[in-house]
């Protein structure tokens, strides 16, 4: 039986011409020359050399060793590529110059797709958000006053954005207050030394590709013009080192020092049948962020979260309180300027269900319940455990579109 081409997939893979995800690879021939690769079933499209096999006005954009000079293009670029790229995979007339240049994906190497600008990270899940209330504030109300008239956020360190499968090294701080009895003339010191609460948070991130003014906010109608695409996320958390530190400025060591994004970048247009309306509204919203007459901010993307194999949560992103579009109005209607590469990610996603809560500090209920695997109980994260986040959308047609997954693995902490 003659061997099945790459371009034949099955009926409704979830990586098919309808998703075409985004990434850069190396070939184990050549390791050290990046190329710009989408994602077709189990292999990878070299597009760079498709491009430039057909003679596609786009060849210079897609022989690129990163996504940015594309992602700064524009959506009328992105959307023609897009087009391009579907018609050499799917048209009989294109089978012969494309069949080469797929390559499978245990074969090559992949790597962060893009350079990253500026990363900030919000909180907008509303039962993320009250659980962790609940948990360091027993008797006061699960959400700050704040929470319901903004997206809440945070900018985070961009340089320590890693691909899917790079190790994280288990972080070392300052694990809380000073425990120890001072002696005259010197104050008792906090403890130092490796994290004893590291989590896992299972975000959704969105990459900015057409940039902004300076001084000129996006307003909710611009979301599609400046967002490139999405991206599964997981905002690494020292817990011990967090919850020190964070007051009264908020999240520094405990976060910056790893968060982890998929090698796969799927376009905006690749999740349009997953649009969907946020949750009601109980609070009015400043015009800016008021989104009632808008199209659908939301999307119906289901995770999947396991621990070394197994897995522990559910999270539905189609729960989060704040959408991606009100977060890019909010973090620029101060007049700061988006940049190609600037990366925002949606906060820890949980969902109304135990199953669904997106992190070890809420499944376990900061240490109190611990969650138990076939390997043994956890609270938090051991060295060696390995965390994979994967998700699906709903596709056209009855169809589904997976996101990249993530995934990282602790490694023992280093002096």
């Amino acid at each position: 039986m003659p061997q099945q081409s790459p371009l034949d997939l099955p009926p409704h893979d979830p990586f098919g011409p309808h998703n075409l995800p985004y990434g850069v690879f190396t070939p184990s021939d050549a390791p050290d020359l990046r190329r710009i690769g989408v994602r077709y079933g189990d292999h990878v499209l070299d597009a760079g050399a498709a491009a430039a096999a057909v003679g596609s006005p786009h060849a210079a954009l897609l022989g690129q060793p990163t996504l940015n000079p594309l992602m700064a293009a524009g959506r009328p670029v992105w959307r023609a590529v897009r087009e391009e790229l579907r018609a050499w995979l799917t048209e009989p007339v294109h089978r012969p110059t494309i069949e080469p240049l797929l390559r499978p994906l245990t074969t090559v190497t992949l790597h962060l797709p893009f350079e990253v600008a500026d990363y900030v990270d919000f909180y907008a899940s509303e039962h993320h958000a009250s659980n962790v209330g609940r948990i360091f504030r027993p008797d006061g109300e699960p959400l700050t006053p704040n929470w319901k008239h903004m997206p809440i956020g945070y900018h985070g360190r961009a340089g320590t954005v890693v691909v899917s499968g790079t190790p994280v090294v288990r972080p070392r701080g300052q694990l809380g207050a000073p425990t120890g009895r001072s002696t005259p003339g010197h104050s008792a010191l906090p403890p130092f030394g490796p994290s004893l609460r590291l989590d896992f948070e299972a975000e959704v991130a969105f990459v900015v590709g057409t940039p902004s003014p300076f001084n000129t906010p996006v307003p909710l109608s611009g979301f599609h013009d400046h967002v490139f695409g999405v991206c599964l996320l997981n905002d690494w958390s020292a817990r011990d080192i967090q919850s020190w530190e964070y007051r009264p400025l908020g999240p520094f060591l405990g976060k910056s020092f790893a968060t982890s994004v998929a090698a796969w970048i799927t376009p905006l247009d690749a999740l349009a049948a997953a649009r969907t309306a946020p949750p009601g509204r109980d609070v009015p919203l400043l015009p800016y962020l008021d989104d009632s007459a808008a199209e659908p901010g939301g999307l119906d993307l289901r995770i999947e979260v396991a621990v070394n194999g197994h897995p522990v949560s559910h999270p539905p992103f189609a729960a989060m309180y704040w959408t991606a579009v009100q977060q890019l109005a909010h973090m620029t209607v101060n007049g700061a300027s988006l940049r190609t590469g600037d990366l925002f990610a949606s906060g820890t996603v949980s969902g109304p269900e135990p199953h669904q809560r997106g992190c070890l500090l809420e499944l376990t209920w900061s240490g109190r319940d611990p969650l138990r695997l076939p390997g043994g109980e956890r609270t938090f994260l051991e060295d060696g455990d390995e965390v994979t986040l994967t998700a699906w959308a709903p596709g056209p047609d009855n169809s589904r579109v997976a996101l990249g997954e993530v995934t990282g693995c602790v490694a023992p902490s280093t002096p």
